[in-house]
């Protein structure tokens, strides 16, 4: 993205519009990263500059990325209400259609975290992300731990939610599925839930004033290892979502869930395919 320009052209502020679509989607599809997507169009740098200094960069960043943002808010609700309906109609076939979707993505993230090399220090940040959020999880599930939602929680979310745009290749929905906080998350986004919104918002927002410098600096500095942890963090919770109960109910339930879990699969590959004609 040029911002030393002057003027956008109306094609060059549709294509925006629409790339900022992508990225709302991106951002709220399970699997898919809204920060990749940034990388991909050439806005994740200004977009994390702004972030990092918005009084400095406002007057030349702000008009530049406009479109984009308004793209992002018609992506990102758009498709809330979409996904509200299938979770809460069809759970166990939804989730193996996003199960396809992240396994799908995992080379293209892969790629993305060898990007700057792979070192013996990359693999042991992703065991040791992998083994943190396993343990979480799984902590959760033996206990029986039951999570409410809560403005304490959907705080959390936006957190998350927040970090999905900071943290290429971090897709929040990885994170919120095991937790069973993703349904009532996107449910209260697509619905305009002031009493969901709010919280997600404040959380989003502290996140990106305290965490946008941090973040921006760690990938700078610490590429590889970050973004192997990343790798590490999205395995492990896509592992805790399949719906182990559900999923062979019955031998055509299972034909079912395997033939989504395979268009998902395809549908991010060919998206990852597109990815790289983009860049290239």
């Amino acid at each position: 993205m040029e911002l030393n320009e002057n003027r956008q052209s109306p094609v060059q502020i549709v294509m925006r519009i629409f790339q900022g679509a992508l990225i709302g989607l991106g951002a709220v599809l399970p699997g898919i990263s809204g920060g990749v997507l940034c990388v991909v169009f050439g806005i994740y740098k200004p977009v994390m500059e702004l972030l990092s200094n918005p009084f400095k960069n406002f007057r030349t960043h702000v008009p530049k990325l406009i479109p984009v943002i308004i793209g992002m808010g018609i992506g990102f609700l758009g498709v809330a209400n979409l996904l509200s309906f299938f979770l809460e109609r069809y759970p166990d076939q939804s989730v193996c259609l996003f199960i396809g979707l992240i396994t799908g993505m995992l080379p293209s993230l892969w790629r993305e975290a060898g990007e700057q090399g792979r070192s013996q220090g990359s693999y042991i940040s992703m065991g040791i992300a992998f083994i943190v959020i396993m343990t979480l999880l799984i902590s959760l599930n033996v206990f029986s731990v039951k999570i409410e939602p809560s403005f304490g929680w959907y705080l959390f979310c936006g957190f998350c939610l927040a970090l999905s745009v900071i943290a290429p290749g971090m897709s929040f929905s990885t994170l919120l599925m095991p937790l069973g906080l993703y349904t009532p998350f996107v449910d209260g986004i697509g619905h305009l839930d002031m009493a969901i919104c709010i919280p997600g918002g404040i959380g989003a927002l502290v996140t990106v004033i305290c965490l946008a410098k941090a973040v921006n600096a760690l990938f700078e500095h610490c590429y590889s290892l970050a973004f192997h942890a990343i790798v590490g963090i999205v395995v492990a919770a896509t592992v805790m979502i399949v719906p182990v109960g559900g999923i062979f109910a019955s031998p055509m339930s299972a034909v079912i869930d395997i033939l989504l879990f395979g268009v998902g699969v395809i549908a991010a590959l060919m998206l990852d395919k597109f990815n790289q004609r983009v860049m290239s």
